[in-house]
């Protein structure tokens, strides 16, 4: 099945601590139904000084459930992702507006 979001794509989270954020998509987990973004869900990791690093507080984007999330469309609203076939290429396209992502 196709993904409805992906690397790179705009979103707005809907639920949980950070609802109404929104970011840009860093990496996609499809089996476990998560994502990664940027600003979004960010735990803070105490590390140790190293020779190598400098250590302290270092703050780390978690994965999120896809459910959660939402494609942002031309006009900066949360929208639905549809599919339909342009041609023989199958194509995204925002519930919203109805335009091509």
């Amino acid at each position: 099945m196709a993904a409805k979001l992906r690397k790179g794509d705009k979103v707005v989270v809907l639920t949980g601590k950070d609802k109404g954020k929104q970011g840009e998509i860093a990496s996609v987990n499809p089996t476990a139904n998560k994502a990664v973004v940027e600003g979004v869900n960010v735990a803070i990791r105490h590390t140790k000084q190293s020779q190598a690093s400098q250590g302290g507080r270092l703050a780390k984007a978690m994965p999120i459930e896809l459910s959660n999330l939402a494609l942002m469309d031309k006009n900066g609203k949360a929208t639905r992702v549809g599919f339909r076939m342009e041609g023989d290429k199958k194509v995204r396209f925002a519930k919203t507006t109805g335009e091509a992502i």
